[in-house]
């Protein structure tokens, strides 16, 4: 995995042209983010392949932590499509370039953000709460 990040990160820096400035990286990591959440709600209401179904969830005063991860679901019902998801795919990958190249312009590793960011989830589990 490390060489995986490691090689896409600098394939980012050496693709990375016309948005370079930090405000551009910026503004189009927000872009790509709003093209991902577009493309999930139009597999919703466009192709329909996917529908929500969003209400409060009751939970038991008795309920622990641990019994959230099965009362709480993602509120989606159905099965994502090929063709949508070729175009989330393809956004993900777009946000996926923008986030590499925030990280590149702020000599951060993906690999040691992924790293850092796996172990705290292992050591906190359940109570990480994201």
């Amino acid at each position: 995995m490390e060489q995986l990040t490691d090689q896409f990160q600098s394939t980012v820096k050496s693709l990375l042209i016309r948005h370079q400035s930090i405000l551009d990286i910026l503004s189009k990591g927000q872009e790509t983010s709003a093209r991902v959440n577009r493309a999930v709600v139009k597999s919703v209401t466009s192709c329909g392949c996917h529908s929500i179904n969003a209400q409060k969830k009751p939970i038991p005063p008795d309920a622990n932590l641990a019994d959230l991860k099965e009362l709480l679901n993602s509120q989606l019902e159905g099965f994502i499509c090929d063709n949508c998801r070729d175009i989330i795919e393809a956004e993900l990958g777009k946000q996926l370039f923008y986030i590499a190249a925030l990280s590149n312009a702020l000599d951060i590793s993906l690999t040691d953000v992924l790293d850092h960011e796996n172990k705290k989830l292992q050591t906190l589990t359940i109570f990480n709460l994201t």
